[in-house]
């Protein structure tokens, strides 16, 4: 959502921004840091990613864990995700990675207390390199890295600071990345990452040539019988909406609530009458939001399932794209 009427308080968001920049310390891990991030509130498809990255990794022979910071969860104690553990506890995110790529999830304030304990756990009789996926982690500062792979979308070429806009940091912060991923149908995107990251116009002197990724984005859906009622608490609803549709569902109607909402059984009670009242044969939300919801589902009636469409991402010439990851990885601190 923009709020233009704040316009004038982006002058001093951005001077916030940059004097916590310059005054945050960086630690370094022991193990090298491929870190996943963004530059707007949410929405970029960060958690796909890192779910892939991580399984991609670890068939590559690495020993991969994530690290989280939990949002909204209940402890601020460094802990092991469990993957039947509950979002409350863990964070929504962390435990969607948890249960889908296979791998440790660690998650902490600071990111880096998170990979400590990550690296006191870490099996050494396996032999295997071990390396950390840092969730979210662009604007985290205080943990070190290796690689920094920057999600961009769309909505960021129209987007502004905050509090007017969504964004957290500036367009032109792009060139602290080492990677550019976008989405592989977006050819305007794709022009603009050249022409605003790759030639410095002050000095039309290259500023940064490292890789852009073209991310393909797939969404399964269960089978349908008829038409459903959508929701979800993501920061873009529209996002999910819109692909449900173009895979083909039929939506009776929607329903967004905000970003990580936390749902109680009067919300679902809600839901339920609602879709009852369009005609809908079934709910369907994200994983995100099936994570957070938990055992609240038990409480909707039967004839009235709720299903989940999961979101993957990919990346166009695979090969080529882990084969840079890995060598980058291996040559250590840059």
């Amino acid at each position: 959502m923009k709020r233009p009427w704040m316009a004038p308080l982006v002058p001093l968001y951005a001077a916030g921004a940059s004097l916590r920049a310059r005054m945050q310390t960086q630690q370094r891990l022991s193990c090298p840091v491929v870190s996943i991030g963004n530059l707007s509130t949410g929405g970029a498809g960060k958690t796909p990613l890192a779910i892939y990255l991580a399984q991609q990794l670890a068939a590559r022979g690495f020993n991969v864990d994530v690290l989280s910071r939990g949002y909204g969860r209940a402890s601020s104690e460094p802990m092991k995700v469990d993957p039947k553990g509950s979002a409350k506890l863990f964070g929504d995110e962390p435990l969607l990675i948890a249960q889908s790529a296979g791998v440790p999830v660690y998650v902490a304030p600071r990111r880096f207390d998170a990979g400590q304990l990550a690296e006191r756990e870490l099996d050494q009789r396996q032999g295997q390199p071990q390396v950390h996926i840092l969730d979210d982690g662009f604007q985290h500062r205080q943990l070190a890295r290796d690689v920094d792979i920057l999600i961009l979308s769309d909505e960021d070429l129209d987007d502004s600071l905050l509090p007017a806009g969504n964004l957290r940091e500036a367009l032109s912060c792009m060139q602290r990345a080492s990677v550019v991923a976008i989405p592989a149908d977006s050819q305007r995107l794709e022009n603009y990452v050249h022409e605003l990251i790759q030639v410095d116009r002050s000095s039309e002197e290259p500023r940064w040539i490292g890789p852009i990724w073209r991310l393909k984005r797939q969404m399964d859906v269960p089978e349908l019988a008829g038409p459903v009622f959508a929701f979800c608490g993501i920061a873009r609803p529209e996002q999910f909406f819109t692909g449900l549709e173009r895979t083909g569902v039929k939506l009776a109607e929607t329903e967004s609530f905000r970003d990580h909402h936390s749902y109680s059984m009067i919300d679902l009670a809600d839901l339920a009458r609602a879709a009852y009242a369009y005609g809908a044969t079934a709910l369907i939300t994200t994983e995100k939001d099936r994570v957070r919801l938990g055992d609240l589902v038990a409480s909707l009636p039967r004839e009235l399932p709720l299903l989940a469409a999961k979101l993957s991402v990919s990346i166009e010439d695979e090969t080529a794209a882990m084969d840079w990851l890995v060598a980058r990885i291996s040559a250590g601190p840059q």
